[in-house]
């Protein structure tokens, strides 16, 4: 019985180990100006300024689209800090009784949209109808 209680006890002591052990990953994106649509691997996700949890490291889609503003698009490389390199990110994920924070701090400036010349626009979009019109069979 005092066996099967020590058993028990070692048990629930790594289970709390293991689960206790962690790492938030975040991102906060910010714009100037401040305001834009973000869009992360094409999920819209808030507006700037904004901090976003993930889970992988990698490359990231980012895209900001801001009314008179042009869309900024973006593939934003996470890099892993030194902890999170296999193996050492077994300690840190698993073993590690603390939690660690992992913040990116992210920044982009937007461009203003150019004015749209619509008859320029439309003149282009004539020529373009003309080149591809299809002969219609008889």
């Amino acid at each position: 019985m005092e066996k099967s209680v020590t058993k028990k006890s070692l048990i629930l002591f790594l289970l709390a180990l293991i689960l206790a052990g962690c790492v938030h990953r975040t991102m906060t994106i910010r714009s100037e100006p401040p305001g834009a649509l973000i869009y992360l691997n094409n999920e819209e996700k808030g507006i700037t300024p904004d901090t976003i949890p993930f889970t992988w490291y990698g490359d990231y889609e980012i895209v900001l689209r801001k009314e008179g503003y042009q869309v900024f698009r973006v593939i934003q490389p996470i890099k892993p800090p030194w902890y999170e390199v296999f193996p050492l990110d077994i300690f840190s994920e698993l073993l590690l009784p603390v939690r660690l924070e992992d913040q990116h701090f992210l920044h982009y400036e937007l461009k203003e949209a150019e004015p749209v010349d619509k008859d320029a626009l439309l003149r282009r979009a004539d020529e373009l109808r003309q080149e591809f019109v299809v002969p219609e069979e008889e």
